[in-house]
C-alpha cells in the first residue's frame, strides 16, 4: 500500500474531491466557455446580422467543445505534454458518444484517461509511443462502452428537473434558483454543473436568476466596502470572491440566497423566463454577461438541447426584455442591499465582513 501511495505521489496523481469535483470541474467548464459558449455566441451574432465569418468561426468553435473539454481538465490535472495533448481525441470521442449528457462523460472519462496516462508518462524509452497510446486507448476505449449511458443519465437527470420545474414552477424556481446560485458562489462551478445536466427553459431560466442574484447581489450589496472595483469584479466578475469572508461569517450570503428565492419564482412564475441558449449559460450568471446573453440567444436561435425539449425561435416582446433586465440586475441590485441592511441591523453583518483583499 506504501509503494502505491509513493507512486501516486511522485505521479501525481490524487484521488481526492477536490482535484476531481472543483479543479477538474472548474477546468472543464472553462473548456466548454471557450468553444461551444463563444461558438454559440459568434453563430447568433453571424445568424442576425448575415456576416458568414460570424457563423463560420462559430461552427468551429463549437465542434471542438469536447476536445477543449479534456484538455481543460488534463491541465487542472497537472498533465504532462504528451498526456495532455492525447487527452483531444479521448475528449472528441466521450462528448460524440455521450450525446446530450456529453460533458459528463467527458469529465469521467478524461479524468480516468488522464490518470492512465500520468501514470506510464515517462516510465519507459520509448515514452513518445508508450504515453499517447496508453491515453488515448483508455480514453477512447472508455468512450465506446460508457460514454452513452453516462450521457443518457446525465440526460434524463436535467430533464427531470426541467419537467419537475413545468410542473411546479413555483416551488421548483425557488429550489433551482437557490442551489445553483450557491454552487455558483462555491469554488465549484455551476456552468459544469448546469451544461452536465443540460438544463434550458424554464429551469435554465431560474438558474439564471439564482446566479444573477449571488452575482449582481454580492456587488452591490459589498459596495460600501469595495466600491467601484468590487462592483465590477463580483457583478461580471465572481461572486466566488467572497468565499473567504463568507467562511468567516456565513451570514454574510443570506441576503444573496433569500435573493435568488425570490428572483428564482418572479423568473418561472411571472416572466416565464427560459433560458434556451446552450446550457451551461445557466449556470453562468452576469460572468461576462453570459447568462443574459444565453436567455437572448435562446430567444432567436435555440440551442439544439432546448430544441429537443420543444423550444422553439421567438421574437421577443418589451415583457420578455423586461423581464430579463428585472430578473438578471435590476432585482438582485436592489433586494439583496435591502435584505442586507436588516442583517446588519440585526448586528448578523457588521462593516468590513464584506471587503475584499
Amino acid at each position: 500500500m506504501s509503494k502505491v501511495q509513493a507512486f501516486c505521489k511522485r505521479k501525481d496523481i490524487e484521488i481526492s474531491l477536490r482535484r476531481y469535483g472543483i479543479d477538474a470541474l472548474g477546468a472543464m467548464a472553462q473548456g466548454l466557455f471557450c468553444s461551444l459558449l463563444i461558438g454559440t455566441i459568434l453563430n447568433t451574432i453571424g445568424g442576425q446580422t448575415g456576416l458568414e465569418v460570424f457563423t463560420t468561426v462559430g461552427g468551429f468553435a463549437s465542434a471542438m467543445a469536447g476536445p477543449a473539454m479534456a484538455i481543460a481538465i488534463g491541465y487542472a490535472l497537472k498533465c504532462p505534454p504528451l498526456v495532455l495533448f492525447s487527452l483531444t481525441s479521448c475528449g472528441w470521442a466521450a462528448n460524440q458518444l455521450g450525446g446530450a449528457g456529453g460533458p459528463l462523460a467527458v469529465l469521467f472519462i478524461a479524468i480516468i484517461a488522464a490518470e492512465a496516462g500520468k501514470a506510464v508518462s515517462k516510465e519507459t524509452k520509448i515514452d513518445i509511443l508508450v504515453t499517447p497510446l496508453v491515453t488515448v486507448f483508455v480514453g477512447v476505449g472508455l468512450a465506446a462502452v460508457i460514454a452513452a449511458p453516462i450521457g443518457s443519465a446525465a440526460s434524463k437527470v436535467g430533464d427531470l428537473i426541467m419537467w419537475a420545474t413545468e410542473l411546479q414552477p413555483f416551488l421548483m424556481g425557488i429550489l433551482v434558483s437557490v442551489i445553483v446560485g450557491i454552487a455558483l458562489t462555491l469554488p465549484i462551478s455551476s456552468a459544469a454543473i448546469c451544461a452536465v445536466l443540460g438544463l434550458t427553459g424554464l429551469a435554465g431560466g431560474a438558474a439564471v436568476a439564482g446566479c444573477c442574484a449571488n452575482m449582481v447581489g454580492f456587488a452591490f450589496l459589498s459596495f460600501r466596502e469595495n466600491r467601484w472595483g468590487g462592483l465590477v469584479s463580483q457583478g461580471i466578475g465572481t461572486s466566488m470572491l467572497q468565499m473567504g469572508n463568507i467562511v468567516k461569517n456565513p451570514r454574510i450570503w443570506i441576503p444573496a440566497i433569500v435573493t435568488s428565492a425570490i428572483t428564482g419564482p418572479i423568473a418561472t412564475c411571472l416572466f416565464h423566463m427560459e433560458m434556451n441558449g446552450q446550457p451551461v449559460s445557466s449556470g453562468m450568471g452576469t460572468c461576462g454577461l453570459v447568462g443574459p446573453i444565453g436567455v437572448w440567444s435562446g430567444w432567436l436561435a435555440p440551442s439544439e438541447k432546448a430544441i429537443a425539449n420543444g423550444a422553439v425561435a421567438i421574437d421577443p416582446t418589451g415583457f420578455d426584455w423586461l423581464g430579463l433586465i428585472l430578473i438578471c440586475f435590476v432585482l438582485p441590485a436592489v433586494l439583496c442591499p435591502l435584505i442586507g441592511m436588516v442583517c446588519r441591523k440585526l448586528g448578523w453583518i457588521k462593516d468590513g465582513d464584506l471587503r475584499l483583499d
